[in-house]
């Protein structure tokens, strides 16, 4: 809720609004409150919960029932139970007007029983009721209301009377008021309620809250808003992990609430978002509409082992030790002492990642207890803790020091990859893949037999020896593997899987996914026209032959640059990506870059053209002013071509970049 959303109303009303006394203290307040104190007891663990924006933004499906649903879910699907309490609003609640009395009014077509039959409704569930407003004159979106600048106490009473136990408070349309004041005057606001509500300051860490949000709210935001794809999310998740000496009880870094479910990414982006929110101690707001929700998405958020690792009551947000080549080690000490490791892979080939006892801080001990939390295994280690992780994939351990290690089967990490430079399959033809087994342990493992499977109608055979005798500690056995692929496999993922056996009755699994691209490109086409493999945006989805509308699907315009229109071409918001196959059949792209004439100021991007993992072409930045720029690159060869916009190199405000009439000549 950033983009053109916070753009001043006018200076004018800011001085009004420092006139009518917020610059020092507003009517009725006092510049300093001695009403409570930041020790208020208030979430000592990060909090957990939901809210609406990410899967319905302000569309009608936000509404009474809708909320009241989810209430119920976190009751019947064991999510309350889980450690999920907080059922929260996001924007759109209100109507665009106040009321005669100046009071926000509840929207009465999306809850025509008012606010605080829906809090009582959440309460009489056992879970606790939030609430949204912006730190500004309106809130974020174009049909949202009058936010809470100048009207804190009123709005903060308001709230205390629906009976709200968590405040949203975002920073649109905030008029160039300083941040610490406007989020310390509604703190105050809040306080004099006498009510305890949990208090989010949704500041997008423009004024780096976590300096000096200590003593004003519980959490704050460190980024912009997130989106569900996997370059979001883990562009987030490296602004926040590189905070965590701000973080503890009563005051955590926010990297935004939770797309898991939403579709945007893979189960194992997914499982990748929630392992690093809980290693970092974030709050964990479901962002899915859980009344779709698949089975999947319910066996993500409800890993209570997880939870329990994010929610651990020393509330040290945990921290990466080690990162080489897009390879990560998070370590997050527990209260308990023992540590929670965090092996992520963030690049898209197959890795082997390891620490060690010794690197993650235990004391030196005989062996070592760990404890897989998604396969809910216990093994022992000689101290080496290690997974095999596919692109984008991770893996999470709770271990300690334990001299019973020998009542547990070794660790043993098994692991598979398709030998091509990309995980592709084609229709018909067979596919090669080499597995591999790897004991940590202290002892050796009996009887390896690894077994890959894949969908039906897919068939794996061993092209070497399945399995071994002996795996000793320390050693590694690698089978080669043919899959046919079906001559009908249709485009999309397909899943293989792993399973790797050894007495005494201990088993371990490995999965990835390949992908049977589209039919790449036999004649010159647009962009547009093709199939993509994949996509993500910095706001809305990038749009086909329109420029981005940043809201929902086909709310864009025609592709203008500098007053021409084009027909064809690719809408994007910075920062954006778009990659598609070609098979090796074409050799060249070309297309007219620049900033839409819908943004009429501030707009700075730049875009970029990569084939097979390497740069290819560049425009350099690009600003509102500028005319069109012809771009082209050489793909001759390219398997995988990429479009990339940035944001310029000065944040993402008005950067809505155009790649009008792009396209690729091909054979």
């Amino acid at each position: 809720m950033i983009e053109h959303l916070r753009r001043s109303i006018a200076v004018v009303v800011a001085g009004a609004l420092l006139t009518a006394g917020i610059g020092a203290a507003l009517p009725g307040t006092a510049a300093t409150s001695a009403a409570a104190t930041p020790g208020d007891g208030l979430a000592l663990t990060p909090p957990m919960g939901f809210n609406n924006w990410n899967s319905t933004h302000c569309r009608a499906e936000f509404n009474e029932a809708m909320v009241k649903g989810i209430a119920d879910i976190f009751v019947e699907k064991g999510l309350k139970d889980a450690g999920y309490q907080y059922v929260n609003l996001d924007d759109c609640w209100a109507l665009p007007q106040r009321g005669p009395d100046g009071n926000l009014v509840p929207d009465p077509v999306r809850f025509p029983n008012g606010i605080k039959a829906v809090a009582d409704y959440v309460h009489s569930k056992g879970l606790k009721f939030g609430i949204y407003t912006s730190a500004g004159t309106r809130t974020c979106d174009t049909n949202g209301f009058p936010g809470g600048l100048g009207h804190e106490q009123q709005d903060a009473d308001l709230f205390a009377s629906y009976g709200v136990d968590y405040l949203k408070y975002d920073n649109c349309n905030n008029q160039g008021v300083d941040a610490r004041l406007r989020y310390t005057t509604m703190r105050d606001a809040l306080r004099r309620t006498g009510r305890p509500i949990v208090y989010s300051l949704c500041e997008w860490g423009e004024n780096k809250p976590w300096e000096w949000a200590k003593d004003v709210g519980q959490l704050w935001r460190t980024t912009g808003d997130i989106t569900d794809s996997y370059h979001s999310m883990l562009g987030i998740a490296k602004t926040n992990w590189a905070l965590a000496d701000h973080a503890g009880p009563g005051h955590w870094n926010d990297p935004d609430m939770l797309e898991v479910g939403n579709g945007g990414m893979t189960d194992t982006e997914y499982r990748s978002h929630f392992n690093l929110w809980a290693i970092m101690a974030a709050p964990l707001l479901i962002g899915s509409d859980l009344r779709k929700a698949t089975p999947e998405t319910f066996e993500i958020l409800s890993n209570r082992e997880v939870i329990a690792v994010d929610q651990d009551p020393l509330g040290q947000q945990g921290r990466p030790i080690r990162s080489v080549n897009g390879t990560h080690v998070f370590v997050k000490p527990l209260k308990n002492g023992d540590k929670a490791v965090l092996l992520f892979n963030e690049g898209e080939k197959t890795e082997r990642v390891t620490t060690t006892a010794a690197e993650i801080g235990l004391r030196q001990s005989p062996g070592y207890k760990v404890r897989d939390l998604w396969a809910r295994t216990d093994r022992h280690s000689a101290g080496t803790i290690a997974a095999t992780l596919p692109p984008h994939g991770s893996a999470m351990f709770r271990v300690n020091a334990d001299r019973g290690w020998a009542k547990y089967p070794p660790a043993v990490d098994a692991g598979a990859a398709l030998q091509s430079a990309y995980p592709f399959a084609e229709p018909g033809r067979n596919a090669s893949v080499t597995t591999t087994a790897t004991n940590s342990g202290k002892v050796p493992a009996l009887g390896v037999k690894s077994v890959l499977s894949g969908p039906a109608g897919w068939e794996a055979r061993p092209q070497s020896a399945d399995h071994k005798g002996v795996l000793r500690p320390g050693e590694s056995t690698s089978t080669k593997w043919t899959v046919k692929v079906p001559a009908d496999a249709k485009p999309g993922q397909y899943r293989l899987a792993v399973r790797t056996t050894f007495w005494p009755g201990a088993e371990t699994r490995f999965h990835f996914d390949v992908r049977v691209p589209p039919p790449a490109p036999v004649a010159n086409a647009y962009v547009s026209d093709l199939a993509w493999l994949g996509s993500d945006n910095g706001w809305g989805p990038i749009e086909r032959d329109t420029s981005n509308g940043e809201y929902e699907a086909g709310d864009g315009t025609p592709i203008t640059i500098n007053g021409v229109t084009y027909a064809k071409g690719i809408g994007a918001h910075a920062p954006s990506s778009v990659e598609f196959y070609v098979g090796g059949h074409c050799t060249s792209l070309a297309a007219d870059v620049g900033v839409d004439d819908e943004e009429e100021a501030n707009g700075s991007v730049g875009f970029e053209v990569w084939a097979n993992g390497t740069k290819v072409a560049d425009s350099g930045v690009m600003t509102t002013e500028m005319p069109a720029k012809p771009i082209t690159a050489d793909i001759t060869g390219a398997t995988v071509v990429r479009l990339v916009v940035n944001d310029g190199g000065n944040g993402i405000s008005s950067d809505h970049g155009d790649w009008a009439g792009v396209r690729v000549i091909c054979s």
